[in-house]
């Protein structure tokens, strides 16, 4: 009964470290190699690439919107705030 105990932990050490010598070496090479020869690798990577140029420039719209916004509401403001005064005084 030991000598069985002792042979399945040691064909589990041996699978578990197989399988993990295995794992390493892949992750480094997808690491070394940014570059695909997959057509639906690179194809995900210009979509990556236009979706984020999209939300840059809609990021930058939306400043430029807030901006105009702020300026805006401080006219309206001073208007609301010109009425009230001029209301008031007579």
């Amino acid at each position: 009964m030991n000598r069985l105990k002792a042979t399945l932990v040691a064909a589990t050490v041996l699978l578990v470290s197989h399988a993990w010598a295995q794992q390493a070496p892949q992750a480094e090479q997808g690491a070394a190699s940014s570059k695909h020869n997959d057509e639906i690798v690179q194809m995900r990577t210009e979509i990556a690439a236009a979706n984020k140029k999209y939300d840059q420039k809609v990021a930058a719209a939306r400043k430029v919107f807030n901006h105009k916004k702020s300026e805006a509401a401080k006219e309206r403001d001073a208007a609301i705030a010109a009425a009230h005064n001029g209301a008031s005084g007579h």
